[in-house]
């Protein structure tokens, strides 16, 4: 159901980047983190931390565990605008609580980033919007 899981997340001067990528084991446990340097507006120093996950046992856990770990009923509230035209689901995590092994999905804010491909032919919106429904009324 899920061609891949690309995820991104910010890591601040005043925040651990051992934290960061904590946070994102715990929700893509599987993930191969990279790293990379950048400068805010500021001039302060960034890490971001990105990478994808594609192996399908890898991406079917994360649906699994997402489908056990937030309001359903939110997530599928949420699903129209959350999906772009091609299928591609976003959603944020909060970091802190991500940290704490607990998935709190955010709207805005700080947080870890992902963007989750859905298998869908013809790749087009309602068709993935329809898969995930699916998905989520049979858990």
């Amino acid at each position: 159901m899920i061609h891949n899981i690309k995820f991104r997340a910010f890591v601040y001067e005043n925040e651990n980047i051992d934290d960061i990528s904590q946070a994102i084991l715990n929700i893509l446990p599987e993930a191969e983190i990279e790293a990379e340097e950048a400068e805010g507006l500021l001039e302060d120093k960034i890490i971001i931390l990105s990478g994808v996950v594609s192996k399908k046992r890898y991406t079917k856990t994360f649906f699994n565990t997402l489908l056990e770990s937030v309001d359903l009923e939110k997530l599928n509230d949420d699903l129209e605008r959350k999906m772009d035209d091609k299928g591609n689901w976003f959603l944020r995590f909060d970091k802190s609580d991500a940290l704490d092994e607990k998935w709190t999905i955010l709207d805005k804010g700080d947080a870890i980033h992902l963007k989750v491909k859905i298998a869908a032919f013809p790749a087009k919106k309602q068709i993935a919007v329809d898969k995930v429904r699916e998905a989520v009324s049979g858990a």
